[in-house]
Formats: C-alpha cells, sequence, structure tokens
C-alpha cells in the first residue's frame, strides 16, 4: 500500500490468473487487476499494450482508469513530487549513502544471519585463523554470481569474494585454485586444486549454481549441484583433509552424496555486497551461526514436492508395512527439514507444558518450554512452535509453524521461553468455507526444527 493506498505490482505474469477455473489471458488479466485496485504496473506493460483496447471495447471504463490515475497522482502530490520533481536524486546523498561504511555494516551483519550451517563434524568449524586453507571452487574467487538474479542496479564489483574474505580475516597461508566451472565436464583444473589440498591443513570449496540457474524463469528438472563440481569435492575428500563445502545457490539442492562426504557443510544462499566478509566471520568464529532453513532440502528430486506441512494420508507411513505411503528406494523423511540449522553451540529442549490441558474460544493459552545452552560458547536459537489439529472437517497439516522466538544463551544458561496462543492461532477455511477454529484436539510442538520436537496435548472446547 502507498500513503493513499495504491498498489503498485509486477504483472508479468498476471496471465496465470483464473477466473471460475479458466486461465486468462494478458488482456483479461489487465482488466481484473484494474478492477482488483492495481494501480500501476511495474514493468509488464498489460496496461499499456491493453487497456485502450480494453476501453475501446467496454470492458472498462474511464471512471475506472481515472480513479487508478487519481490515486497515483495524490501519492506523487503527497511525496512532493509536483513541487519538487527531483527532490530524491540527490548526487551528494547518494555519494554518500551508496557502500558506506555504515551501510557495508548492515549489508554483513544481514548476510551472517542469512547463512544455515547444516553439518559440522567433528567440530571442523570454526576454523582457526593461522590454519593453511586451500579455497577452492568455482564461487570461491568469483564476483559476478553473488548478487543473485535479482540484482537490479547492483555491480558485482562491489562485491567481496570468499576468497578475498578469508585472505582479509585469516593470518595463516592461503592458496587458491578454481577447480572447475559450474557448469560441463572439464576436470582439467582438479590436479592443481588436489595438490592446493594436499598442502593444507584444511580445504573451503565454494560451489553451487550460477545466479541465473534459480529465480524467476529459471526452473531445473535436476536440482542436483551443476557440472563435475560434485567430482570435485570427491577429489578433494579423497586427499583426507577436511573439506568444508559452502554452497551458494537460490533453491534447495539434492545433495545427499555431497552432505555425506563433506567433513563441514554451509548454506550460503547469495549473501550479496559483503559475502566474503560474512563468510569469513563464520567460517573463523567472529559470529556464531543461527540460521534456519527457510525450505526443505529432498534427498531425492523424486521426493518433489516436499515441504514440512504436508497433509497426512489415508496409509501413514509404517516401516513395517509395504502398503503405507513410503517410498522403497529411500527414506521419507527429507536430507534436512524445514527450520533445520546448527550452531557452534548445542541447545536442549524440555518437554513444553501448559497450565491447563483445555480452553476456550477468547482465552490466551499460555505454552512454555526451558531451552538451556548445552555448549561452551554463546549462542542463538530459533525457537519454533507448531501446531497440528488432529482432526477437522477438512484435512489437516501434520503440522503448521505458528511463532518462533530467536534467542540468545550464554554457555550453561537457561531461558524459558512462552507463546500465547488462541483460537485465532487455529482457524483454516472449513468443509463450508467459513474462515474459524474448531473444537477438538491439538498437539503443541516446539524445537530448534520443524522435525525435532517435544509435544504436549490441548483441547480447544466448544
Amino acid at each position: 500500500m502507498g500513503l493513499s493506498g495504491f498498489v503498485v505490482t509486477d504483472y508479468t505474469a498476471i496471465n496465470e490468473m483464473t477466473t471460475h477455473g479458466v486461465v486468462v489471458n494478458d488482456q483479461e488479466a489487465g482488466e481484473l487487476a484494474l478492477r482488483a485496485g492495481v494501480d500501476m504496473d511495474m514493468q509488464g506493460g498489460i496496461f499499456h499494450s491493453f487497456l485502450k483496447k480494453s476501453l475501446d471495447e467496454g470492458k472498462v471504463t474511464v471512471a475506472e482508469i481515472d480513479a487508478s490515475v487519481r490515486r497515483i497522482l495524490l501519492l506523487k502530490y503527497e511525496l512532493g513530487l509536483f513541487d519538487d520533481p527531483y527532490r530524491f536524486c540527490d548526487p551528494a546523498r547518494e555519494k554518500r549513502l551508496l557502500l558506506s561504511a555504515e551501510h557495508r555494516a548492515a549489508a554483513r551483519a544481514v548476510a551472517r544471519k542469512s547463512v544455515v550451517l547444516l553439518k559440522n563434524e567433528k567440530n571442523t568449524l570454526p576454523l582457526s585463523k593461522s590454519a593453511r586453507i586451500a579455497v577452492v571452487g568455482p564461487l570461491a574467487d568469483n564476483k559476478t554470481e553473488l548478487i543473485g538474479s535479482w540484482c537490479a542496479a547492483g555491480n558485482f564489483n562491489d562485491c567481496i569474494s570468499l576468497l578475498e574474505g578469508l585472505k582479509a580475516a585469516g593470518k595463516g597461508t592461503i592458496t587458491h585454485a578454481k577447480g572447475c566451472a559450474i557448469e560441463g565436464t572439464d576436470k582439467s583444473g582438479f590436479p592443481e586444486a588436489v595438490a592446493a589440498a594436499q598442502k593444507a591443513d584444511v580445504v573451503v570449496v565454494a560451489i553451487g549454481e550460477a545466479a541465473g540457474m534459480s529465480g524467476e524463469a529459471a526452473s531445473r528438472t535436476d536440482i542436483r549441484v551443476p557440472g563435475v563440481q560434485e567430482d570435485l569435492v570427491r577429489a578433494l575428500v579423497a586427499t583426507g583433509k577436511p573439506v568444508v563445502v559452502v554452497l551458494m545457490n537460490g533453491r534447495p539442492l539434492v545433495i545427499p552424496e555431497l552432505a555425506e562426504q563433506a567433513t563441514a557443510l554451509v548454506e550460503a544462499w547469495w549473501l550479496g555486497t559483503e559475502t566474503g566478509s560474512a563468510l569469513a566471520d563464520i567460517l573463523f568464529g567472529d559470529y556464531n551461526p543461527a540460521g534456519k532453513l527457510p525450505m526443505t532440502f529432498p534427498r531425492s528430486v523424486g521426493q518433489v514436492p516436499i515441504f514440512y506441512n504436508e497433509k497426512n494420508t489415508g496409509r501413514v507411513f509404517d516401516p513395517n508395512s509395504k502398503y503405507t505411503s513410503k517410498y522403497i528406494d529411500s527414506p521419507n523423511t527429507p536430507l534436512f527439514p524445514f527450520g533445520y540449522g546448527l550452531s557452534y553451540t548445542t541447545f536442549e529442549y524440555s518437554t513444553p507444558t501448559v497450565p491447563q490441558a483445555t480452553f476456550k474460544p477468547g482465552e490466551t493459552l499460555r505454552v512454555r518450554v526451558n531451552v538451556r545452552n548445552t555448549g561452551k560458547r554463546a549462542g542463538e536459537e530459533v525457537v519454533q512452535l507448531y501446531v497440528r489439529d488432529l482432526v477437522g472437517s477438512v484435512t489437516r497439516p501434520v503440522r503448521e509453524l505458528k511463532g518462533f522466538q530467536k534467542i540468545s544463551l550464554d554457555p550453561g544458561q537457561s531461558r524459558t521461553v512462552e507463546f500465547l496462543l488462541t483460537d485465532q492461532d487455529l482457524r483454516f477455511f472449513r468443509k463450508d468455507m467459513t474462515f474459524g477454529a474448531e473444537p477438538g484436539t491439538f498437539d503443541i510442538m516446539i524445537g530448534g526444527n520443524s522435525a525435532d520436537v517435544k509435544s504436549v496435548r490441548v483441547t480447544l472446547t466448544n
């Protein structure tokens, strides 16, 4: 919503809107959008291309167009653009703010919080700053991909690569070998990468997708790591040195072998301008990772779609019964579940408690859980609360995220975390298409991810 209430959106894909189950074309989509209160088409060109035709055909009115135009002009007036059309175009301000130290620090902080630690065998991470590190992989000294596919006016030359970040923060010998490209079958760089690994104490290998492989209009049928990058990791693992894999990608990838072979696994996504500095902070332990997965990582593309809030089935999974919902060649479980993420410390959860086992509409249910830092360093944890409606007038998800809190604990410190639930949190579209909660039994589950939870059962009465 703008100051005057108008909506700005991108309707390049609006032709996928449906009316009574019928796919509409671009012209019809523009007509629907105008009537729905969409006043400005960001860049799709639907209004520009079709609105005059729709007007001539009597499918929209001048009054409808004038209403949208009036809201746009009013907003421009409220912003003062009629008095000074270029009031926000200030070269001095631009020079002062763009890539300022304050803004880079903010970008670095956001990037650190976005990283998810997926594996850390034998506490390989954090690394010693005096360690001899071989930095390998097609994304190790790469800047062009770091700002992702929706980078607008971003300039990749302003980015700090992983190699640059490690060199700036480390005190030991740091060597680099590309190893291979993101795509293709060329393995001619493998020997150089293996030689660098053999001379190092630890290997950090940055692999993944190119930025253009994810995002808009970039679907893939094969969501494994492309090219020969996994072969490169196998060659590095064969040296016997600890191998820290840093993934850069825009989607969950199918990486079961990689997850098994890597000594440590870090999901970095596309971290932007301060990529190298943020990753160095994490790899060297200046920042304790606390990120959690916002998406489920499958074991195989055959599991897709896979998501944490799936519906139950008529034949609930039973490992001892063939004729239930399961695969014969893979576990049902994801490789990494929604909400998953490790830390350089560990956390222990108590069983959640409630003051009463039943509550009525309008009442507040207080759900408490005790979380203790059982490790040796301070850390943050995202405490997650899920709800399962055991019986509904329509099928209900096996779990739904209803709340989360990020807490910070020193070693040995405990904290009681409280969530407040009401019947409003239990609403859904019921069989008669009304929106509300239904009396019944609910499992309240709390944990560090969607799969590792402890629960308490409560009843919402009539």
